[in-house]
């Protein structure tokens, strides 16, 4: 499993920066699952898209409450089964899902850390095997590392990493900011780029 370096200096972290960093990576991968739905004529996109809001809301709203074990019954009915599609789309479109499962799963368990790793590992993922399916064969984690690709994705989980890191207590100008900035660049961490 290609491992991001910054996952020992997570454990630094308070959970609301794990909760910070889990939307910002499964924001990154929203327009992967937009796609394939609208590529698929599977599901509804609103469905993943309201309850990362809901994540969202949670880390800037004082109480907000929300029923994350309704919201992770919406999201298993939403996961594509990849047997049922020929297109390569329903791969990403899965990690995507995976992913704001950890997020969910962090917010019914209270622990955030290895949910944080598991979110950064999918996102990762999901370009690693782009990669390896568009050079058609498959590559060690070495190799892997050396792909611009997986830099520029090791590098933008640091880059959320880092201001998170810089946080002294939670800011909410610095969650709804990045919120901000990945809803409106909406490309994703394979390249897809989808108008909201």
């Amino acid at each position: 499993m290609l491992r991001n370096p910054i996952h020992k200096r997570m454990e630094k972290l308070e959970s609301w920066q794990h909760l910070t960093f889990m939307a910002c990576l499964c924001e990154r991968m929203y327009p992967n699952y937009q796609i394939f739905c609208l590529q698929s004529a599977f599901g509804d996109p609103a469905v993943y898209r309201r309850i990362l809001d809901l994540l969202w809301e949670t880390l800037v709203v004082k109480d907000a409450k929300v029923n994350f074990d309704s919201q992770l019954e919406k999201l298993e009915d939403a996961i594509p089964d990849a047997e049922q599609f020929d297109i390569y789309g329903v791969y990403p479109a899965i990690d995507a899902c995976i992913a704001l499962g950890e997020a969910i799963h962090s917010r019914l368990s209270g622990e955030t850390l290895s949910h944080a790793i598991a979110v950064s590992e999918a996102s990762v993922r999901t370009v690693a095997m782009l990669e390896m399916t568009q050079i058609g064969e498959e590559m060690t984690d070495d190799q892997l590392k050396e792909l611009p690709a997986v830099q520029d994705e090791f590098d933008i989980q640091w880059e959320i990493y880092r201001l998170l890191a810089e946080c002294e207590e939670r800011d909410l100008e610095l969650i709804k900011g990045l919120r901000a900035d990945l809803r409106e660049a909406a490309i994703s961490n394979i390249g897809i780029n989808l108008s909201q």
